[in-house]
C-alpha cells in the first residue's frame, strides 16, 4: 500500500514522464497542451490516465498514446499503466498552460 508521500513521488514522475510526450505536429507536451484530463495511482500503485487529443480524427492518436505508455510503463515503481481516450469535455486552446500558449503564439 503507498503511503501518500510515495502516491505523490509517483505522480510528479508520471506528470514529468508525460511532459517527453509530444503530438508530432504540435511543437508541445500533452501534459502543457492539457490533454490530460485526470491521473490517477491507487493504493497498489496502479496508474489511470484520462486524456484526450487535440481532435478527435487526430492522426497520430496511435503513436502519442503508445509513447506515453511505454515510458509511463519505464516509472519504476508503477505496476500497471492504463491510458483511456475520452472526448469529454472537449479539448479547447483555454485548457492549455500559459507557457505552451506563448509558445504556440495564442498569447
Amino acid at each position: 500500500m503507498l503511503t501518500p508521500d510515495e502516491r505523490l513521488a509517483l505522480e510528479e514522475k508520471v506528470i514529468t514522464m508525460l511532459k517527453t510526450v509530444y503530438d508530432p505536429e504540435i511543437p508541445v507536451d500533452i501534459y502543457s497542451l492539457g490533454l490530460i484530463y485526470n491521473i490517477d495511482i491507487d493504493d497498489d500503485a496502479n496508474l489511470k490516465i484520462d486524456m484526450t487529443l487535440t481532435a478527435p480524427n487526430c492522426p497520430a492518436a496511435d503513436f502519442i498514446v503508445e509513447d506515453a505508455r511505454i515510458k509511463l510503463e519505464s516509472i519504476e515503481g508503477l505496476k500497471s499503466v492504463e491510458i483511456r481516450i475520452v472526448f469529454e469535455p472537449e479539448w479547447n486552446k483555454d485548457m492549455m498552460s500559459d507557457e505552451a500558449k506563448l509558445d504556440l503564439g495564442f498569447m
